[in-house]
């Protein structure tokens, strides 16, 4: 449960302690004969505006209300200016084009191919971690307690790729497949409680007649006036979102139609008493299981939508003899580790974007003007040769040059940031015509991406919003980044993606209009939906053991500090009125607080601070020679953090607004414990 944090300028400084030589001179490009049809029929038809977006009938549902828009909607989603303004994708296309890093596909590297019949559902179901059901053998424990924790919509969606699987695999001389109607026939209605409510969603088997829709989240009515906040729920499923308005045939609240002209706007989480959860408030056992049933919830999020979520068979990597370019982010990490043990992203892409924010981020065209090709390629053999060496100097590196190595480093990845796997996923997120069910859909892509992907693209789009906030002087706006940085993004290689002719300036629009969320909405997709935090306890909880806890340490030591529950029972006369919070920080001892329903988390933190330095405010004079932590340790409360140990959750940093007795009712045999914050 740690946030992928950079090094500081001052650490990264010390990998370059020699200064680079002289930069080479730069040397005429080469002319490079454009393919006809590609970029240069693509930039005739920037600014066109034709009839609606062609798109495979596959992917958009027949009759969807939710789908509709005005018949005086422009078939772009951008406004006309910055339609324009994709010039500034094509350019950065040719680019890579002049750097020869057009390739012959060869089969090697990052490029998927096409799944066979059945073997899409197949990985689906092995990475949703219900591969099993695929066999003879009854169900186990825990796919059990998996398939009791899904909602109505997800059980739908889990169900619609079985039933596609056995069809598959009845046409192969294979060994027979169970019937789904096997799996999901002994499963009576049950309930998953959410997580920041009192409220649940109920689930029944889908034989059943029409089903019921789930409490989802109320619609909100008209959209708020513009520059107003716009609420993203997260504490019940999306899939059951859309598919509550889709049975009361009502247009999401404030869809593309209301948001196309103008700015983008703003959305804010609603905060139940359970507080919020980021990515890196939860241990790594835990988002295991958030990925797994975020797939699950993205499927069936796209199935309600009339969508086809596409996806890819990764191709075998070829072994590479460099050491930075085209290798691998788990095989940098690994090398990196040796030296620091902590590292979460890769050092190279640590240091250069440290270079871009010391020299670049003011400079005018910074990410769109292009350096010396000869430079960065003299820069590059460089870095393979003295990077780890240490021998590496920044000092004289140009920003456009350095620029350029960033984006060469995305694109030369053995395979996309985005994945090969959900990288058709991610182009497909455009084409849901709603902004909030875009997000909704983008937010599961990122939980779903594995961890040091995610933590690369995390590092990414913080650097691009720091670009974006210095537009007045580098004048980059949100927009022109997003279409400099997509054909990196989506173009792996410099391959495009096999479209159909005449679709590329919905590529163009589509992978610019993904980067431009992502950047704005960061702190958003950074989030774990409650909802997917419930599935997860209500998972655990039903496991026949409970988890094991993620530092081994505290396992010595660690008593439960609410014995008195146990023997009086689990009904409401067993909670206490004391909560014992265990400190596992320089000291080990047990701080008494009183357990009532105004009770939050910050007030712990408030009593620890002060109980450990009395009267700190005030005396940076006076040393207090009974303070058991010192003075400068206790500056930024920001540095000490409570979290819920063991129970039905490994380990969860928890929200400084969550109130203590809601945390006890979602989690009555877990530990609370005062630990430091790791960033």
């Amino acid at each position: 449960m740690v946030e992928p944090a950079l090094l500081s300028t001052a650490q990264m400084g010390r990998l370059a302690p020699v200064s680079l030589a002289s930069p080479c001179p730069r040397i005429p490009r080469a002319h490079i004969a454009r393919r006809p049809g590609r970029c240069a029929q693509c930039r005739t038809d920037l600014g066109c505006s034709s009839g609606p977006l062609s798109r495979p009938v596959s992917q958009l549902p027949q009759k969807n209300p939710l789908r509709a828009c005005p018949a005086e909607r422009s078939h772009s989603r951008v406004s006309s200016a910055e339609s324009l303004s994709l010039d500034g994708f094509w350019m950065e296309v040719e680019w890579i084009q002049q750097r020869d890093e057009l390739r012959e596909e060869d089969g090697s590297g990052g490029e998927g191919r096409p799944p066979e019949e059945g073997e899409t559902e197949s990985q689906w179901l092995q990475d949703t971690g219900l591969s099993d059901l695929l066999g003879g053998l009854g169900l186990d424990s825990h796919h059990r307690g998996l398939l009791s924790t899904l909602t109505q919509t997800q059980v739908a969606a889990v169900r619609r790729r079985l039933d596609i699987y056995a069809r598959s695999a009845r046409r192969r001389p294979k060994a027979p497949v169970r019937d789904v109607r096997d799996i999901f026939g002994g499963f009576k209605a049950g309930e998953m409680p959410s997580e920041n409510g009192d409220s649940g969603m109920k689930w029944t088997p889908l034989s059943s007649g029409s089903p019921k829709s789930p409490p989802a989240a109320e619609p909100e009515g008209p959209p708020a006036p513009a520059g107003m906040e716009h609420a993203f729920h997260m504490d019940s499923a999306y899939s059951e979102q859309a598919a509550l308005l889709l049975q009361r045939g009502r247009q999401p609240p404030g869809g593309t139609c209301a948001w196309s002209k103008g700015s983008l706007p703003k959305f804010r989480i609603p905060k139940g008493r359970l507080g919020l959860t980021r990515i890196g408030d939860l241990s790594s056992q835990d988002l295991k299981k958030i990925a797994a049933l975020a797939l699950i919830e993205l499927t069936a999020l796209c199935d309600v939508l009339g969508l086809d979520l596409k996806r890819s068979k990764a191709g075998k990597q070829k072994a590479t003899e460099t050491r930075l370019f085209g290798v691998s982010l788990e095989a940098l990490l690994e090398a990196d580790r040796k030296a620091l043990p902590s590292t979460q992203v890769p050092l190279v892409l640590q240091a250069l974007l440290s270079c871009l924010e010391k020299r670049g981020l003011d400079m005018e065209g910074i990410l769109r003007v292009p350096g010396s090709q000869a430079r960065v390629k003299g820069l590059e053999q460089k870095l393979e040769r003295d990077f780890y060496t240490g021998l590496f100097s920044w000092d004289k590196v140009h920003h456009n040059d350095a620029s350029d190595l960033l984006k060469r480093f995305i694109r030369e990845l053995p395979a996309p940031l985005l994945t090969t796997e959900y990288l058709p996923a991610f182009a497909v997120v455009p084409n849901i015509p709603d902004l909030r069910q875009r997000l909704q859909a983008l937010h599961l892509l990122i939980l779903i991406l594995p961890e040091p992907n995610r933590n690369a693209l995390k590092a990414l789009l913080e650097f691009l919003r720091k670009v974006v906030a210095q537009e007045q002087s580098n004048k980059m706006t949100l927009w022109n980044v997003s279409t400099v940085m997509a054909p990196n993004l989506f173009l792996h290689r410099g391959q495009p993606p096999k479209l159909l002719k005449g679709r590329e300036k919905q590529l163009a629009e589509g992978a610019a209009e993904v980067v431009q969320m992502m950047v704005h909405y960061q702190d958003l997709l950074w989030m774990v939906s409650s909802f997917l935090v419930a599935q997860v306890r209500n998972l655990n909880d039903s496991s026949s053991r409970r988890p094991q806890l993620c530092d081994a340490g505290l396992k010595t030591w660690l008593r439960r500090t609410h014995a008195d529950r146990d023997k009086a029972g689990d009904g409401p006369e067993a909670t206490p009125t004391v909560a014992k919070i265990q400190v596992a920080w320089l000291i080990k001892d047990t701080l008494e607080v009183p357990l009532t329903p105004s009770t939050k988390v910050a007030h712990v933190l408030r009593q620890f601070t002060g109980r450990l330095s009395p009267g700190l405010q005030g005396q940076e004079g006076n040393e207090d020679k009974d303070n058991l932590l010192p003075r400068s340790r206790l500056r930024k409360s920001a540095d000490i953090v409570l979290c819920e140990v063991g129970g039905n959750l490994s380990e969860h940093r928890l929200d400084p607004d969550a109130y203590l007795l809601d945390l006890y009712r979602a989690n009555p045999y877990g530990e609370w414990v005062i630990k430091q914050s790791p960033t």
